[in-house]
């Protein structure tokens, strides 16, 4: 896999086709040796409505129009928590210069 990067943002999360809340994720993307991209990284919203769909199919409309499909990667979730990892494929970006680059610390 080669390592293309983060995206760092805030969108709308939906479900069965319905906007369940605003969310802000933070995902690293990957180019797999199909060629494939894919991400994972972490989703955080309000306690109550994560509780509402994990597990469930859920879609992130991302404020620059991008359409991500989400798998929650825990078995469990936490009842306080308000943040989940994910795994995301969908409409990820498909080259590096699209994706934001962590500075380097020196």
């Amino acid at each position: 896999m080669h390592y293309l990067g983060g995206l760092i943002g805030s969108g709308t999360l939906i479900c069965d086709g319905r906007e369940i809340t605003r969310v802000s994720y933070d995902f690293d993307g990957f180019r797999q040796p199909s060629s494939e991209i894919v991400g994972n990284g972490e989703i955080t919203f309000k306690a109550n409505a994560l509780r509402d769909v994990f597990g469930l199919e859920v879609q992130i409309r991302t404020d620059n129009g991008r359409l991500l499909k989400l798998k929650f990667s825990e078995k469990s979730l936490d009842p306080r928590a308000n943040v989940a990892h994910v795994d995301v494929s969908g409409d990820l970006p498909a080259f590096a210069q699209h994706w934001q680059r962590w500075a380097e610390v020196t």
